[in-house]
């Protein structure tokens, strides 16, 4: 899927009004709510649907349910980073993630749903939490991206796929703003994991900074990679 930068987003969205705002999209191209009327996301494939129910959102792949031994790593990082930290919340079915993170930022423990917190330079910051839920992929996604869109009166979100060592997964781009002089840019890494308790978790790492920082694009890259996933 072709990427969109957010230089295009933020024209797009800081030219509708306030009124208006600006809606998710999962082709890479935000549109504004009067668009909104024909606009759907596709749920993710039914062996049972007929074939012409229609494409799956982005980053949807069955869900394996395989039995899996207790603290099993199901997903390791591709190279191993120089700095990274543990997010963990009090549930203990729920999966722990180890996130990478950049040099110069610290970290401080989360709480409820959120596992970890980091502090960057220049107004950066991140989230990672780990929720339990009941939805499918597709549900929690779209879910998720409503949720993010709601934070802001004008708002744009660019949809993109990123699987994750078998788990469904999104890369959310956008920016909120209330008005053009004011707004911030975020990237999240979304993933819906199972675990061998039969619950679903979605993982979203959220990185965000004031629009035009210099140093977001590199850190946020470094924040959202491929993350290691362990199963109690």
């Amino acid at each position: 899927m072709k990427r969109f930068g957010r230089a295009m987003l933020v024209p797009m969205c800081l030219a509708a009004v306030l009124a208006s705002g600006c809606i998710r999209a999962d082709d890479g191209v935000a549109i504004t709510s009067e668009e909104a009327v024909a606009t759907s996301v596709a749920a993710p494939p039914n062996p049972d649907a007929t074939a012409d129910a229609g494409p799956a959102a982005p980053g949807i792949v069955a869900t394996s349910r395989t039995p899996i031994p207790p603290d099993a790593v199901t997903c390791t990082e591709p190279v191993k980073p120089a700095n990274s930290t543990v997010a963990a919340v009090s549930d203990a079915a729920a999966p722990k993630v180890a996130i990478a993170v950049p040099e110069g930022w610290t970290t401080l423990p989360g709480s409820g749903d959120v596992g970890a917190r980091m502090r960057g330079p220049d107004g950066m910051s991140a989230t990672v939490t780990i929720a339990k839920t009941d939805l499918d992929p597709a549900e929690a996604f779209t879910h998720y991206a409503d949720r993010v869109m709601g934070e802001s009166a004008v708002a744009s979100v660019s949809v993109l796929p990123a699987k994750l060592c078998g788990y469904s997964g999104q890369k959310l781009m956008g920016v909120w703003a209330d008005t053009p002089q004011q707004s911030v840019e975020f990237l999240d890494r979304i993933a819906h994991i199972w675990t061998d308790t039969n619950n679903y978790y979605l993982v979203a790492v959220h990185v965000q900074a004031p629009s035009g920082t210099d140093e977001f694009d590199a850190a946020s890259a470094v924040l959202i990679s491929d993350f290691a996933v362990v199963i109690p």
